[in-house]
């Protein structure tokens, strides 16, 4: 959601695998054995996600599964094909996590052709609550609130009532637990927990191929929303963003196959620029504050947004309601830094800079 810090916008990158723009239709060949295929996205600025299929001797794993709307399973169908495979010969689809533009297509076609839907456990209060029978609005409702952003929370509120369909949320057969090895076929996988984005998101890289499935947690020229998770986590949001790119950033330097944008060449480039914009974003948080006592919706109106710098006012109203969260996550990293003070009144959270 910030500004990119890439000046290749992800809406004109060309992968090199396809030499073409990156979300072209077809079955890329990125490396012997592993295919790209772009799928469509109903509603977003990011115009498709990257689902990765690996061949086994014993049939396919895929790294994520697309949006489950016709058109993206149609395609999926026509690739697959292209490349000799259809929906039966998948085996197990490895998702990074939970968000529907990864999850949903997986779920559903794992539960249909009995393939394995591995997801990280950090994924599964998300999935407890959008199965939850008594769930009644947007959860992200009160997530908004604390942010200071009650007017688009509203807003929000006015939105789709219908509650969330089951069968797009159903839960994995495996759960992915703290880093380990995966087999897949002749090939061995090391799943990386990458907590940040989402609570229970994965990477996962292949030594031995030079490659990083990168999930949504290293894009090649946008960054990751971060605070936009319900029920809220735990722990900072940001910090666990920052502390797994430092973990990624520990293993060899591997080509990044991201979820969304051209395939990149590499993954501690891409983690310097990511961890760089984040501690720049810290101090344009803190300097906000200057102005006195904000909640993150007023700050968040201080920031730029987008990779063509945008006013807060300029943005959709979904966009102002991912703008506020993560906002939030910035200062409440800040509070933990010991930069800020945190009070809560009924304006939400509200952020004083330490003097």
């Amino acid at each position: 959601m910030p500004s990119s810090t890439n000046s290749t916008s992800t809406a004109h990158a060309i992968s090199p695998d396809s030499g073409t723009h990156w979300s072209a239709e077809g079955a890329w060949r990125v490396a012997e054995g592993i295919h790209r295929i772009p799928l469509p996205l109903p509603m977003d600025g990011l115009k498709a996600i990257n689902v990765y299929v690996i061949e086994t001797p014993d049939g396919l794993t895929l790294i994520d599964g697309g949006w489950a709307i016709t058109e993206a399973r149609q395609l999926l169908d026509r690739c697959l094909k292209e490349v000799g495979y259809g929906f039966g010969d998948i085996r197990r689809f490895l998702v990074t996590h939970v968000h529907r533009d990864h999850f949903t297509l997986a779920t559903v076609l794992g539960h249909e052709y009995g393939a394995e839907v591995a997801l990280g456990l950090g994924e599964k209060p998300a999935l407890e609550l959008l199965n939850d029978d008594s769930l009644d609005r947007n959860p992200f409702i009160d997530v908004l609130v604390t942010a200071g952003a009650r007017e688009v929370a509203e807003q929000w509120g006015h939105g789709s009532e219908e509650a969330p369909d089951p069968s797009l949320w159903a839960f994995p057969t495996t759960w992915l637990e703290g880093d380990h090895r995966i087999e897949v076929g002749d090939r061995t996988i090391d799943a990386v927990h990458t907590p940040g984005h989402t609570p229970g998101h994965f990477v996962f890289a292949e030594q031995a191929e030079g490659v990083l499935f990168a999930g949504d947690h290293v894009l090649p020229t946008i960054t990751p929303s971060i605070g936009f998770t319900v029920p809220p986590p735990a722990t900072l949001p940001l910090g666990d963003f920052m502390a797994s790119l430092t973990k990624v950033r520990a293993l060899p330097d591997l080509r990044i196959l991201p979820a969304h944008g051209p395939v990149a060449p590499s993954s501690h480039q891409r983690v310097d620029e990511l961890l760089s914009f984040h501690d720049h974003r810290l101090d344009l948080s803190l300097a906000s504050l200057a102005g006195g006592p904000r909640t993150a919706h007023v700050v968040a109106q201080d920031l730029p947004w987008t990779r063509h710098d945008r006013a807060y006012t300029e943005l959709d109203v979904f966009s102002q309601g991912m703008a506020s969260m993560e906002t939030k996550a910035h200062l409440e990293l800040l509070v933990a830094q010991g930069r800020a003070t945190r009070t809560e009144d009924a304006e939400g959270v509200v952020f004083t800079a330490v003097a």
